[in-house]
């Protein structure tokens, strides 16, 4: 099914880096340890990076790699979205899953640290890439199971 999930987002100068660490934690408390998380710190690394125009930008990353913890992202994240939004995924799956079985998303951080999922297009969001595992490598099975997960 899964076979990884990494989740990154970054906290340019202008933004409050505790909030963005508590958009980021919306996901990851509800998936690390089968959704019973309750600290993130020791599953999250930062970096800090010099912008284009001198600037920093925190950046904050985490991968879920336990099989229960990538089946709880997705038991959490699919019943959070809305409608729209799983209208909006099925139509763009297609172009979501690479030649990689890597799937892509992007959730809006806002929404996330109102505690909500909302899908974004933005590249100032929440990057989520789930490597779906098939074997042999099949980007058609991939493709039912990302539709399995999240469709």
């Amino acid at each position: 099914m899964i076979h990884y999930i990494s989740v990154r987002v970054s906290a340019h100068a202008t933004e409050d880096e505790s909030r963005v660490r508590s958009a980021l934690d919306l996901f990851l408390l509800n998936s690390f340890d089968k959704g019973k998380c309750t600290d993130t710190d020791k599953y999250v690394e930062s970096l800090v990076v010099e912008g284009y125009h001198g600037n920093p930008i925190t950046m904050f990353s985490s991968a879920i790699k336990r099989k229960p913890d990538t089946k709880a992202f997705a038991a959490f994240v699919r019943p959070k979205m809305t409608p729209e939004d799983v209208e909006l995924l099925r139509e763009e799956m297609p172009d979501r899953l690479d030649d990689d079985q890597m799937f892509h998303l992007r959730f809006d951080k806002q929404a996330a640290f109102n505690g909500r999922i909302k899908l974004s297009s933005s590249s100032d969001a929440i990057i989520v890439k789930v490597k779906i595992e098939t074997y042999p490598k099949d980007r058609l099975e991939a493709g039912r199971i990302v539709e399995e997960l999240f469709g």
